[in-house]
């Protein structure tokens, strides 16, 4: 190797060199020497006379070129690459703590979380979306038993869909859910849903009419519509077995701060003879009607295990509740009608309702073939739709006995 480099070598330009064999090549600069490299090499005559001082020099002669080329090829890369091709230690050390601070699981110190919005607040958010100009919502409450696919809340919205005018109203519809699956079913099918909470108690499952955890839930409803009265909202609260076939606002009475639908009417809407059912009703809020559903709630401990309804029943009498002021109001059967006493023209019923049926199954049965009807019914040309003397098919699961509203004793237990 170092013949070959001092035969190409600008350094020994004068050199008489001899033809290099090839056993030679593969031979050490630092090897011994033959005889006939002693006699016979032309080094000899330029760098003395001792042979392996000769091969020496000419092995380390090479070192100054291959330092300048290295030290050439180290200027030539430091030129053609980038200054910084790996951050410092320094940054490295920094940006590993800066992907460790953003991946960590760790969350937030608490005070720099936004407070959660608590149940009353959510209930102030949820009204405000769902109410009319002049503050009045539609209101409903179920449990999961009334809200599972197929069962009662879907007729009772599908009613709104086909009513006569009754679609928007579903935009200032609040249904009011007293258990987690029924919220998470009101999510999935409705725009303004509010999750009521009642610690201590379960709601869920079917509460069979009049049995203690029933009444607790309607006494628990009573309550939070004295609430939003108190927010300042008018509403209209409706069960959700009551379907709706025309908008009712213009048919309630105006000076009315309380009006409520009835199981049977006298013809008089003052008469507090009229047998009246809470599962539709439309409250004006004022103070008068604040008052009359504080003291309404509070008359649960006056008549221990009695229902809500049958409580107004007797309330309405009381001498109290005329000096409070509150003016009550019965809806005719004629426009808001249900099973108990069935409106008899669909040109002018705005809601029917359920009632008088106890049993899941039952109710869902006739609120199909009530459905049903009504599809007929507006199928029909419009000038037939006057001129007809079309009538409800129903009841028939729900169909009560004949002199039923003769008996006072069982209007007290639906």
């Amino acid at each position: 190797m170092c013949e070959s480099f001092l035969e190409s070598s600008p350094f020994f330009p004068a050199i008489n060199r001899s033809p290099v064999l090839p056993w030679r090549k593969t031979r050490s600069c630092l090897s011994a020497p033959s005889a006939a490299m002693k006699s016979s090499s032309p080094a000899a005559s330029v760098f003395g006379s001792n042979p392996a001082d000769a091969i020496t020099r000419r092995c380390i002669a090479p070192l100054p070129f291959l330092m300048v080329v290295g030290l050439s090829l180290i200027l030539l890369y430091r030129a053609t690459t980038p200054a910084m091709p790996f951050p410092p230690s320094s940054l490295r050390v920094d940006q590993a703590r800066t992907v460790v601070a953003a991946v960590s699981s760790e969350p937030p110190p608490s005070s720099s979380l936004p407070p959660q919005e608590g149940q009353d607040e959510r209930l102030g958010r949820v009204l405000r979306e769902a109410a009319t100009e002049d503050k009045t919502v539609i209101l409903t409450s179920l449990n999961s038993f009334w809200s599972a696919p197929g069962s009662v809340l879907d007729l009772f919205l599908e009613s709104f869909r086909v009513g006569d005018g009754t679609r928007e109203l579903l935009n200032h519809l609040v249904i009011v859910t007293v258990d987690d699956r029924a919220y998470e079913r009101c999510l999935a099918v409705h725009r303004h849903c509010f999750d009521l909470k009642t610690e201590g108690v379960d709601f869920s499952g079917e509460k069979v009419f009049n049995t203690p955890e029933y009444l607790d839930m309607m006494w628990a409803r009573l309550d939070f519509l004295r609430l939003v009265l108190e927010k300042g909202y008018n509403f209209i609260f409706s069960d959700v077995d009551v379907m709706w076939f025309r908008n009712p606002l213009p048919y309630f009475y105006a000076d009315g701060d309380f009006q409520i639908s009835c199981d049977n009417f006298l013809g008089d809407p003052t008469n507090l003879k009229n047998w009246p059912n809470n599962g539709f009703n439309y409250v004006k809020s004022n103070n008068r009607s604040i008052e009359f559903y504080k003291y309404w709630y509070s008359s649960r401990a006056r008549f221990p295990g009695v229902h809500e309804q049958n409580v107004l029943n007797i309330i309405k009498y009381d001498p109290y509740v005329r000096r409070m002021g509150v003016s009550i109001k019965f809806l005719s059967t004629e426009r808001f009608g249900g099973f108990c006493e069935p409106s008899r023209d669909l040109n002018k019923v705005c809601t029917m309702h359920a009632n008088c049926c106890i049993g899941l199954g039952k109710k869902i049965d006739d609120l199909r073939a009530m459905l049903d009807d009504w599809r007929k019914f507006m199928s029909l040309p419009q000038d037939a739709q006057m001129k007809s003397r079309f009538s409800w098919s129903i009841p028939q699961s729900c169909r009560l006995p004949p002199g039923f509203f003769s008996n006072k004793e069982h209007k007290h237990h639906l």
